[in-house]
């Protein structure tokens, strides 16, 4: 099989498919082994179902960051400072129990004489963000790839989300959140950029 790479280098084609037949079968393997009966009526469809949502959920094992995703623009009069876009829903699943985690990322950039259009970065967290994840990844992942496609000066990404994984199994802390920032380029290596950052993404108004 052909092997597929998105823009930051990871893998996207390298394994044979699974069908849904296959898929389904295993749902109905759980069900069976949570104590179910597959074959009742209300079941019956269930790992079709079950099959199809996870197409949805992890949907980014499908879509590739290329450069043309990130395609920027220049007629822009030669704007230069911070853009930002806050707010950004994300659902994604651990790794490690594949529960939901359920929160928000704000992403700012400083272009190099260029933009992208608004829209592209919602799309690079919500690709990363359909696919197993820790949140520490995926937030490394994100700046790095923006970084990386827009050539810009600095990149900024902070992730405030609940992990079910925490709140509903385990330890069982329903109000915790988890908050994982990651700045590169003059995010990184100048405060007043790191600090007005900080400082727009705390104003929720």
């Amino acid at each position: 099989m052909k092997i597929v790479k998105n823009i930051d280098n990871t893998i996207i084609k390298d394994k044979p498919e699974v069908s849904d037949k296959q898929a389904e079968e295993a749902f109905r393997t759980i069900l069976r082994w949570i104590g179910e009966n597959p074959d009742r009526e209300g079941l019956l469809e269930t790992p079709r179902r079950v099959t199809k949502a996870f197409k949805e959920y992890f949907k980014g094992y499908k879509q590739e960051i290329t450069p043309d995703l990130l395609k920027t623009f220049g007629d822009v009069n030669g704007y230069d400072d911070m853009v930002l876009q806050k707010n950004i829903s994300i659902q994604s699943h651990c790794e490690h129990h594949m529960a939901p985690i359920i929160g928000v990322a704000h992403v700012a950039y400083l272009p190099s004489k260029r933009v992208v259009g608004l829209s592209k970065l919602a799309r690079v967290v919500e690709v990363y963000s359909k696919r197993l994840q820790t949140q520490e990844r995926l937030t490394m992942q994100i700046a790095e790839t923006l970084m990386k496609g827009l050539e810009a000066h600095g990149v900024a990404v902070t992730i405030d989300s609940t992990h079910q994984c925490m709140t509903m199994r385990g330890i069982k802390k329903e109000k915790a959140t988890t908050i994982t920032n990651y700045f590169l380029g003059k995010f990184k290596n100048d405060l007043s950029f790191q600090n007005r950052f900080l400082k727009y993404i705390s104003n929720n108004n």
